[in-house]
């Protein structure tokens, strides 16, 4: 999977490790496809990791196509090979248009359809843009979400932030992945 890390083996895990296998594999996940191989070897970080990616999957009150849409912008700026090969038909069975992917993938900005998935797309751009959000695209979000979507939301790109940092500093690929997304940079 990748040469950046020790290979890992579940029949040598410590207690720590294996508890935190078992929350994941008897979770609303069921796998351990994505970061947490790589978080395994630090197992204090990957519980807590797991646990709030958890309820940034699942329970942020957004409808599961804007939170699919929201990861696959990050996705797509973090250039994450298995964030968007793990989530990309995830996205496209909860109703993101393929036109609407592909256009994120390739680094333009979607004609969406819909003015939710405009507002998440607007709101993720200009917080990954300028670390910030203008005061219009926060009041329309809050408007639209209430506070508290909104602070999910927030959680949400950050979350998948830091599975796409610990994607690509580690080299790591989906289970089954032999497609990349995205052009890998030049080895230094």
């Amino acid at each position: 999977m990748t040469d950046r890390l020790p290979p890992f083996d579940p029949t040598n895990a410590t207690p720590e490790q294996k508890a935190v296998l078992d929350e994941i594999l008897s979770g609303p996940r069921g796998n351990l496809n994505g970061p947490f191989l790589g978080w395994i070897h630090s197992p204090e970080l990957a519980q807590q990791a797991q646990r709030l990616g958890a309820f940034c999957r699942y329970q942020t009150g957004l409808p599961l196509r804007l939170s699919e849409l929201a990861i696959l912008v990050t996705a797509a700026r973090w250039q994450a090979q298995a964030e968007w090969y793990i989530h990309y038909p995830i996205a496209l069975q909860a109703g993101v248009r393929e036109a609407d992917a592909e256009a994120l993938r390739a680094g333009k900005r979607p004609e969406f359809a819909d003015a939710d998935d405009a507002l998440i797309h607007d709101f993720a751009s200009e917080l990954y843009d300028s670390k910030r959000v203008s005061d219009a695209t926060y009041a329309q979000a809050v408007e639209r979400f209430g506070h508290t979507v909104v602070i999910n939301l927030v959680g949400l790109l950050g979350y998948y932030a830091l599975v796409a940092m610990t994607l690509n500093v580690f080299g790591m690929r989906a289970i089954g992945q032999e497609n990349l997304p995205f052009a890998e940079p030049s080895a230094d």
